[in-house]
C-alpha cells in the first residue's frame, strides 16, 4: 500500500494494516448465547434502569417509552437527513461559530484560502482542523472554550502535487500546527456568538508545544530520549480526541491514536509493547522522514511519552500543559471525573480500539472544593473493568501483585496489564459520561466488526460476552453501571445496557437493537456522550452514513438525547453528509449549545472551496435553556 493510500484509511483500518490479525472463528459455541433478540438478550439481561433483573424482556417497567413518544423532551424529534446541511428541531436555530482556518489573532486575517487552505507561517494562528472534544470555562466572567483538533486531512491541507503525503519539513510542520488544542475566548454580540480575536486568553497548543511529564513515569528510563535525557520534558500532545473537565475547572485533553504518528526509517527496536500499541512501519503522515523525534529507529522511547491524558489550565496561556502518567497509557477517548464519597477523585476512561478495555483511576489523596487538585492525578490506583454475565462487575486493580509487572511497566504498557488481570474486552469503549444527578456512569461502545471473529492486538479473547453480546457488531451499544454503595471509588458495581443500537427496518433479531430503538430514532455507532445539567444524556454518532444495506434509513450522523429514567431516545440534530458529531458544551446560562462537526465532505459550510470542520452554535428561538 502506498503512502497516499494510508491517509485514506480509518484509524482502525490503519492499525490492522500495520498488524493484521488472524481470522479466528472458534467462538461459535459462545455466539449461540446471542442468537435471538428475545432469547439471551431478552431473557437474561434487563435493559434500562432496573439493574440485575432477569426474565423481564428488554426493558423493565421503569424504562417503557412514554405514550406520546417524546413527552420529556423540549423539542419535536427530527427526521434523518442525507444532505450537506445541519438540521435542528423546529423552534431552534444554528450557525457556525468557528471553522478550520479562521483567524484567532488579527495577524492571521485572510490566512485561509478556499483553494489552498492555510500556509505554514500562519498555521498556528488559526483554528485547527477536525474539531473534537471541548469544554467551556468561566474565566472571570469571560466565556472560554478549550477544544481539540484531533487530526488533519493531508489531502485538504497539502498542495495537490503532494497527493496527501508531506514532501518537505515545512509541509510536516503545517500538519503539526493544525492539530492539538485551541483555547479561545468567545462572546455574544448582535449576530450571535463569535470568537474574540486577539483575546489574551487565546492559545494554540500543537505537536510542538513544550509540556511536562508528571506522575510515576516522569524521569523513568522508559521515557528518556536523546533529546530529553531527563525524561521529564516532552513536545506536543497529539491526536486529541475526547476531553474532560476536572472538579477544579481545568481541561483534560485525551491522546488517542498517537501510534500512527511514528514510523521507522531504519531497524525497528525490540519490545512487545510496540506491537500491542500498533507502533512500527510507516507513519501515517511521514513525520519520521523529516523529524527524528518520530523515528523510532532513532528515538525508540518517544512513543512512550504519548498516549496520556494532558491537563491544561485555560485561565493562563503561559502555563505548561502536564501529561498525567498515573492515568495510564493507551488510546484515551475521553475522561469523565467524579468525586467519591470519601473525597477521592475518580477518573473513568475508555481505550478506543476494538477489543480493548474500560479503565478508572482512583486518587490516593482527597480533594476539597475550591482547591486545585491536579497533583492528585499523580498518585493513585488504576483499574480495568470486568463485566460478569449476571450483571455484576468489578474493577480489577492493576498492581505489581495482580499483573506480575512492575509499576512503571503498568503505566507505560497499560493494555498489557489489563490483559494480565483478565478484564473484559470491549467493543471500542469511547466516551464515558457520569450522571450529575445520580451516581451512575455510561460508556459508548461504538462498534466492533471483529467481535467473535478476531482477537485484539494482544491476542485476547474477543468472543461475545454479556456486555458485548453481538458478533461482528457494527451498530454499537451503551453500557451503564452503578457503583456499590453509590460510591465511585468502590471496586464492585452492577450494570445494564441502556441501549443497543440497531436497525429494526432490516432485522428482527438482536441486530434490530433494543426495544427503545425504533424506525423513528435508529442510529449506529454511538461515540460522544455528554450529560447536561438536568441529567439528560446527549449521544453523538460516528458511524456509517451511506444510508444503504444494514444502515438503510439511518442517514447522516446525528446527535440524540436520551432520558436515563425512561430509556427514551429522540433525535435532535443531524450533520452534513460524511461528517461525524464531535464534542458538546454549553454557554454559561445554558441557552446555547456548541457542537463539533468533524470531517464533512463537499463544500460545507461555505458552499465553495474546501470542506471545513467547524463548531456550530445551537439555540432556542425563544431564548430558553436547552441544557
Amino acid at each position: 500500500m502506498s503512502d497516499k493510500d494510508l491517509v485514506d484509511l480509518s484509524w482502525d483500518d490503519f492499525d490492522e494494516h500495520r498488524d493484521p490479525r488472524p481470522e479466528n472463528n472458534g467462538f461459535d459455541a459462545v455466539v449461540e448465547r446471542a442468537i435471538s433478540r428475545r432469547g439471551f438478550l431478552g431473557g437474561a439481561l434487563a435493559f434500562g434502569s432496573g439493574a440485575a433483573v432477569f426474565g423481564t424482556g428488554l426493558f423493565s417497567s421503569t424504562t417503557a417509552a412514554r405514550a406520546d413518544g417524546h413527552a420529556h423532551f423540549a423539542f419535536k424529534p427530527i427526521a434523518t437527513a442525507t444532505d450537506a446541511a445541519v438540521h435542528v428541531p423546529e423552534g431552534y436555530q444554528s450557525q457556525v461559530l468557528v471553522r478550520w482556518g479562521d483567524a484567532l489573532w488579527s495577524e492571521a486575517d485572510g490566512a485561509y484560502n478556499g483553494e489552498t487552505g492555510v500556509g505554514v507561517d500562519m498555521s498556528d494562528k488559526v483554528f485547527g482542523e477536525n474539531t473534537d472534544g471541548m469544554e467551556l470555562f468561566d474565566v472571570d466572567g469571560k466565556e472560554v472554550i478549550a477544544v481539540n483538533s484531533e487530526y488533519v486531512n493531508p489531502k485538504i491541507n497539502l498542495p495537490a502535487a503532494s497527493e496527501g503525503v508531506p514532501q518537505t519539513a515545512d509541509e510536516v510542520q503545517l500538519l503539526k500546527n493544525l492539530q492539538g488544542v485551541t483555547v479561545m475566548e468567545i462572546a455574544r454580540g448582535d449576530n450571535g456568538y463569535a470568537v474574540v480575536k486577539d483575546s489574551p486568553l487565546n492559545r494554540r497548543i500543537t505537536h510542538e508545544t513544550e509540556m511536562v511529564l508528571e506522575g510515576p513515569l516522569a524521569g523513568h528510563a522508559l521515557v528518556q530520549t536523546n533529546a530529553d535525557p531527563s525524561g521529564t520534558k516532552v513536545k506536543g500532545t497529539m491526536n486529541n480526541c475526547g476531553s474532560g473537565r476536572t472538579l477544579w475547572d481545568t481541561y483534560l485533553t485525551c491522546e488517542e491514536n498517537f501510534n500512527g504518528y511514528f514510523g521507522a526509517t531504519g531497524e525497528m527496536p525490540e519490545g512487545e509493547g510496540y506491537k500491542r500499541y500498533g507502533i512500527g512501519g510507516e507513519g501515517r503522515y511521514a513525520y519520521e522522514k523529516f523529524d527524528e523525534r518520530y523515528d523510532i529507529s532513532k528515538e525508540p522511547n518517544e512513543p512512550h511519552r504519548h498516549g496520556f491524558i494532558t491537563e491544561i489550565d485555560p485561565t493562563d496561556p503561559t502555563s505548561t500543559p502536564k501529561k498525567r502518567t498515573a492515568l495510564g497509557r493507551f488510546k484515551h477517548e475521553n475522561a469523565s471525573m467524579a468525586h467519591a464519597k470519601d473525597g477521592r477523585v475518580v477518573v473513568y476512561m475508555g481505550d478506543d480500539e476494538r477489543g480493548e478495555y474500560l479503565y478508572k483511576f482512583v486518587s490516593a489523596g482527597t480533594w476539597t472544593e475550591g482547591t486545585y487538585g491536579g497533583d492528585l492525578l499523580n498518585e493513585g490506583t488504576l483499574y480495568a473493568a470486568k463485566f460478569n454475565d449476571d450483571q455484576s462487575g468489578e474493577w480489577l486493580a492493576l498492581t505489581p501483585e495482580t499483573t506480575g509487572m512492575d509499576a512503571a511497566d503498568i503505566l507505560c504498557f497499560t493494555r498489557m496489564a489489563a490483559s494480565a488481570v483478565g478484564a473484559t474486552t470491549m467493543d471500542r469503549p469511547e466516551w464515558v459520561a457520569t450522571n450529575p444527578v445520580k451516581v451512575e456512569s455510561y460508556c459508548a461502545l461504538t462498534n466492533n466488526k471483529n467481535r467473535g471473529v478476531k482477537p485484539n492486538a494482544g491476542g485476547d479473547d474477543t468472543s461475545v460476552n454479556a456486555v458485548n453480546p453481538r458478533e461482528t457488531n457494527h451498530y454499537g451499544q451503551i453500557v451503564r453501571w452503578t457503583p456499590a454503595d453509590e460510591n465511585h471509588a468502590a471496586e464492585a458495581f452492577t450494570w445494564d445496557l441502556y441501549v443497543m443500537a440497531g436497525n429494526p427496518t432490516v432485522y428482527d433479531n438482536e441486530y434490530a437493537g433494543s426495544d427503545n430503538v425504533n424506525e423513528g430514532n435508529m442510529f449506529n455507532s454511538p461515540d460522544g456522550m455528554v450529560f447536561d445539567s438536568t441529567g439528560m444524556l446527549w449521544i453523538q454518532t460516528d458511524g456509517n452514513y451511506k444510508n444503504e444495506g444494514d444502515f438503510a434509513g439511518m442517514g447522516n450522523n446525528q446527535m440524540l438525547v436520551g432520558d436515563p429514567e425512561t430509556g427514551e431516545i429522540a433525535r435532535f440534530m443531524t450533520v452534513p453528509y460524511g461528517a461525524e458529531v464531535t464534542g458538546l458544551c454549553w454557554n454559561l446560562d445554558k441557552t446555547v449549545a456548541f457542537v463539533g462537526v468533524q470531517h464533512p465532505k463537499g463544500q460545507w459550510p461555505d458552499g465553495e472551496g474546501k470542506p471545513r470542520s467547524s463548531v456550530v452554535a445551537v439555540w432556542r428561538e425563544d431564548g430558553a435553556k436547552i441544557g
